[in-house]
């Protein structure tokens, strides 16, 4: 390999800018002991050499590997899935690395046999991201040196944790249907188990409440598209039905064909609102209106949270809920 080819190293950068080992180190890792211009000679060197620091190698001096573990539960639904994207991008800007471990059960033992494969991996913290109340007695037994911050988990966990305002979602969509007119919101909720369907189902409560509009039975989904399909088909048979929240925008799906089906005209005679924004949602027929949750936004502030935590940083002074918005399409208007 010629040195054209080889990749760039610490002493080329040195050599090119003019400068010693010991100062590219320094600009690198962002000291103020370096003169403006002499930092502006190597950042120059680091471009035109498209020289790339090694991770390990700073880590050896910084005690840390530059890794980040993540546990994740089915990453098949839609919300889990872009949570863990939203983390790996929000890694990579910060400079870290990404462990991953999927799990296909929620229980302690499970979720402890994970957090153990990464700390074998030497990960410098994990984010957990726990939407199911299983998870809680696991997250109470993680080891304690380790950093740890928790995603879409309930306050009962007691640990750091970044999330949603279910609270708010639920709100909005509900508001929404009632401020159309409709006398009141029927739910098609998502499985019990879940903190984010007990929230939402919460929120429906409370709006209901607020506006003093009765409340009707709850259904129960499981998430897919076949329970809100099924779901559908029972709320087609009663003529009260004419608004409906549902607590996921698969489910959301489903709910939409048995009300076609039926012959039940979508929003002229019901109208729907979903939760997540897939993107699916504005190709559906009607348009779906649903409640938008920021994932990106969600990976940033479990990030910035777990570096504060490493920087032993308080770790009380959690980021706010992040406030979803509604967007309003083609499902829901105002009742005949």
């Amino acid at each position: 390999m010629t040195d054209r080819q080889r990749p760039a190293v610490m002493t080329d950068v040195a050599k090119l800018a003019g400068v010693s080992h010991q100062t590219v180190s320094r600009v690198l890792n962002g000291s103020p002991q370096v003169r403006p211009e002499t930092r502006e000679r190597v950042l120059a060197a680091v471009a035109e050499l498209g020289y790339r620091p090694n991770a390990m190698a700073r880590g050896l001096v910084s005690r840390r590997s530059k890794v980040l573990g993540v546990v994740t539960f089915d990453t098949i639904l839609y919300g889990p899935a872009c949570m863990l994207l939203g983390i790996e991008r929000a890694a990579r800007a910060a400079g870290y690395g990404v462990g991953i471990v999927t799990l296909e059960r929620v229980d302690r033992d499970g979720v402890l046999a994970a957090v153990h494969t990464l700390t074998d991996q030497g990960v410098d913290g994990v984010i957990v991201i726990a939407p199911q109340e299983a998870a809680a007695t696991a997250l109470h037994s993680l080891p304690t040196p380790l950093p740890a911050v928790v995603v879409e988990a309930g306050p009962e966990v007691g640990l750091p944790s970044v999330s949603v305002d279910q609270l708010e979602g639920s709100r909005l969509a509900v508001r929404h249907l009632l401020d159309l007119g409709h006398e009141t919101v029927w739910h098609l909720a998502g499985p019990d188990g879940f903190w984010e369907a007990r929230d939402r189902r919460a929120g429906w409560r409370r709006t209901l409440a607020a506006a003093g509009a009765p409340e009707p039975p709850v259904a129960v989904g499981d998430w897919s598209a076949r329970s809100g399909y099924e779901a559908g088909r029972v709320l087609a048979e009663n003529p009260d039905v004419t608004a409906v929240f549902v607590a996921n925008d698969q489910m959301a799906l489903g709910l939409l064909r048995a009300f076609a089906e039926r012959g039940i005209r979508v929003p002229e005679q019901v109208s729907v609102v979903g939760f997540d924004d897939i993107p699916e949602a504005a190709y559906l027929t009607p348009a779906l209106t649903t409640v938008r949750q920021d994932f990106d936004e969600v990976g940033r502030r479990s990030m910035r949270l777990l570096l504060r935590l490493l920087e032993s940083a308080d770790p009380n002074a959690e980021p706010a809920p992040v406030t979803p918005t509604l967007v309003v399409r083609e499902s829901s208007t105002t009742p005949r």
